[in-house]
């Protein structure tokens, strides 16, 4: 007997929302009764004020029915309203979750970050409180409907039942012919968009180089299949649907003709003969509505799969104890590292101990693994195998929320977000201006902020429009140094720096270094790394060479050309996984470059 799946998290959002969902189908019972006022008035109209002649009655039939419309009307609203509340509270329920597992995945997979998730949520909030989803409240009171035909005669419960059920069948195959197509235009249209939004993010090279009529062929490609798929679903949609339509106007009209037929072999009353064509198309009116909306259903479905799949394929972070505050104490045990997504492991076999308050500088050629492993030092990106400890702990373990601000990290590709200064440098949590004017002092950027038209109160755009590559470079290092951080690591820090910009840059080194905090610095210019207790030299994917600067220095200075005189002792401190010269990306002739020599 297979063993119950648990309920993932968005059933569970959708469980918390029953009881709204209970209320809306009790507040659809009534209406749907109340539905068959306009069929017993008729029926009243015809066979007893007619007869009588009483406009008595009439009167009061009339006022009874307006009453009748008001409450239906009344009721109406409220359940439309509550289906709103429902979509709402559904989305305030799933928001957040939804947005850490989009943040989660864009981090721990493979391909360009996407927001569809948030679309997923808005289309199945939206379908939620459309007048949609009435027509499956109101469907599982076709059977009274029916049965209310049948009092009055067989046949017309017979009849009604048929264009039911052939209605039925036509919903079914809408589902089958449009279905496929119409998840295929989803997918489409899901890789245009994330595609347009590629290409805007790099609008500057496509302009420049003249790229954008090739790249917009790609999308327009890709658009055109969208809507060729799209319009093969709507085509073959609305010709199903007309013909639901055409045959509901036409089993209304021939219920007419047999209500006729029985009244002339005086089996049937003229008002149930027009009681009786009201009551199917009543009956007839919430399956030809769930074919009008069909397509918004399976639009809602594919939504609700994807976001359970993201839900299901990305769980909840469960937040272990809280542990003491970081020293700065840093392991590497034996690990092996991949981008996201990857299985070539780009790091293999790393082992490093680095105690609190140590800098080392990591060098080495490109693509030799330097930002892979800065990535496994802060746990961006978890291991394949092997362990990266802080303090002794599973750096993946802590509760990232408690050991963030205890990290300092500044990354190759300088990213602000849409705020002001201070925000950005505050990490967009509570701005404590002290500590904002002490980490833009520590990197050396308050007078250039205070120079700037609001000061600390700039506003920047996204991905800091505005700045140049220097500003956002300079502003993204107080960034990293805000708060007391114990573990900071700069990843090509002075690629976009002038001299001063350096200047300032070492300035800050220097300091952390008093303050005894944990210093990576990665960077092809050793001048950068002159205060740096260590050196750690990688080269494809290894430790190439690892321990004290000068003593890797003097390892990485040329040799002469004759041997050394026998018996001169080697120093034993540095550690060299590969043999040979290393090569750290610098002149390939074997020269010391300028930044070396200074060194």
């Amino acid at each position: 007997m297979a063993m119950k799946r648990d309920a993932t998290d968005l059933q569970r959002a959708l469980r918390a929302c029953r009881g709204a969902f209970a209320s809306v189908g009790f507040f659809s019972l009534f209406v749907n009764l109340l539905m068959l006022v306009p069929a017993l008035y008729m029926l009243q109209v015809y066979d007893r004020v007619l007869s009588t002649q009483s406009t008595e009655t009439l009167l009061m039939l009339t006022l009874v029915v307006i009453f009748m419309f008001a409450i239906m009307g009344m009721l109406e609203l409220v359940r439309s309203r509550m289906l709103v509340r429902i979509g709402n509270r559904l989305d305030m329920l799933l928001n957040a979750r939804i947005y850490r597992s989009m943040f989660r995945r864009s981090l721990f997979s493979e391909g360009s970050p996407s927001s569809q998730p948030i679309d997923d949520l808005s289309t199945l909030r939206q379908f939620l409180a459309g007048s949609g989803l009435l027509a499956f409240f109101d469907a599982p009171w076709v059977p009274v409907y029916l049965a209310v035909l049948f009092l009055f005669h067989p046949w017309l419960g017979l009849f009604a039942t048929a264009a039911g059920l052939i209605l039925l069948v036509l919903a079914v195959v809408s589902e089958k012919v449009t279905q496929p197509l119409l998840s295929s235009a989803q997918h489409e249209q899901i890789k245009a968009r994330e595609l347009a939004a590629s290409n805007l993010r790099n609008a500057e090279v496509l302009h420049a180089m003249g790229m954008l009529p090739g790249i917009m062929g790609r999308w327009s490609r890709r658009r055109h299949h969208f809507l060729a798929e799209q319009s093969r679903a709507n085509d073959r949609g609305e010709a199903l649907s007309s013909v639901s339509r055409v045959l509901r106007l036409l089993a209304q009209s021939l219920i007419l003709g047999l209500g006729a037929w029985l009244v002339l072999r005086a089996e049937l009353t003229p008002g149930m003969l027009i009681a009786g064509a009201i009551i199917m198309g009543r009956a007839l009116a919430p399956i030809d509505r769930l074919i009008g909306t069909w397509k918004g259903f399976v639009s809602a479905r594919g939504a609700y799969g994807r976001l359970d799949e993201l839900l299901t394929r990305i769980p909840t972070e469960e937040n272990g104890m809280s542990l003491p505050p970081p020293q700065g104490e840093v392991r590497v045990e034996d690990v092996a590292a991949a981008p996201p997504g990857g299985k070539v492991p780009t790091l293999r076999g790393i082992q490093l101990a680095v105690p609190a308050g140590q800098h080392v500088g990591i060098i080495g050629p490109s693509a030799a693994g330097k930002s892979t492993l800065a990535r496994v030092l802060l746990g961006i990106w978890p291991p394949l195998t092997g362990t990266t400890r802080l303090d002794g702990a599973d750096i993946t373990r802590w509760n990232r929320e408690e050991v963030g601000p205890y990290l300092g990290y500044l990354p190759q590709d300088i990213e602000l977000f849409e705020g002001t200064i201070a925000e950005n440098i505050a990490r967009f949590g509570e701005v404590d201006s002290d500590k904002v004017v002490a980490a833009a002092r520590k990197a050396g950027v308050h007078e250039m902020v205070l120079a700037m038209p609001g000061g600390y109160d700039t506003h920047i755009g996204a991905s800091g429009g505005g700045l140049s590559g220097g500003q956002r470079q300079r502003i993204a290092l107080a960034r990293a140094l805000y708060g007391d951080p114990v573990l900071v690591v700069l990843d090509e820090p002075n690629a976009s720096l002038d001299d001063r910009g350096e200047h300032a840059l070492r300035a800050a080194m220097v300091a952390l270094k008093h303050e005894g905090v944990t210093l990576f610095v990665i960077s092809h210019r050793v001048s950068v790394l002159k205060g740096m207790d260590k050196l750690l030299v990688m080269r494809e994917g290894q430790v190439q060479l690892f321990g004290p600067r000068e003593e890797v220095m003097a390892h990485l200075a040329p040799k002469p050309a004759s041997p050394p005189p026998a018996g001169q002792p080697t120093r034993g401190k540095v550690v060299a996984v590969a043999g040979g010269r290393p090569d750290i990306g610098g002149d390939a002739s074997g020269r010391r470059s300028d930044d070396e020599d200074a060194s």
